[in-house]
């Protein structure tokens, strides 16, 4: 994929991770239980893998046959993103830590991650919704293959960010919830701009 692309999706997947929400109320659950860190985040991974083969499998191969859906697609994505953009920033969220406790068996641990992840609708329809517009028909990789370098992309983000907040949630976001407030206001701001800039390229340039 193109170096710019790639870098495009790169900051507005580094946007949406930032924000508190499920996921990071999960990490910081396991962050609570230090030897969780591992399995939890492990699992929260596993079910954007399961999201990525879902998206790639069945949005990829339509978007190659018919290329108006990634117009389609590119303003669904925008509004989508001007929707959260606008909830972090009126309504920012602050993670519960005493949210989505799990025994502290590695397994359970993982299952519950995916769970969390994997069947979050929302995570399903902003994947279908962004992933398939960051790619390109002249790509030297197949439609497929370019959302799941995609899906990679955002997997890696999301093991540095869960991560930092699970080895953080005692020093950090649990004595200073007006940390994660600020973060998730920046992160709509971010959200915003990119939807914008996704919009105005998607108008044709009257000379």
């Amino acid at each position: 994929m193109a170096t710019s692309a790639l870098t495009a999706f790169w900051l507005v997947s580094l946007s949406l991770v930032v924000v508190p929400g499920a996921d990071w109320a999960y990490a910081i659950s396991a962050g609570m239980r230090q030897r969780a860190i591992v399995p939890a985040i492990a699992g929260l991974l596993l079910g954007y893998v399961v999201i990525t083969l879902v998206v790639a499998g069945g949005v990829g191969a339509l978007v190659a046959q018919v290329p108006m859906v990634l117009t389609v697609l590119t303003y669904v994505g925008a509004a989508y993103l001007i929707w959260l953009g606008a909830n972090a920033i009126v309504r920012p969220s602050a993670p519960d830590v005493n949210a989505t406790q799990v025994q502290s068996t590695p397994a359970r641990w993982v299952t519950q991650g995916l769970a969390v992840s994997g069947l979050n609708p929302k995570a399903l329809l902003l994947f279908l919704a962004l992933l398939p517009q960051f790619t390109s028909q002249s790509g030297t990789l197949p439609i497929e293959g370019q959302i799941a370098e995609l899906g990679i992309v955002h997997m890696l983000n999301c093991l540095v960010v869960y991560s930092v907040v699970a080895l953080g949630a005692k020093l950090v976001l649990r004595s200073r919830p007006a940390f994660a407030r600020t973060m998730s206001r920046l992160s709509g701001i971010a959200m915003i701009a990119v939807a914008l800039v996704l919009i105005a390229e998607q108008v044709p340039v009257q000379i």
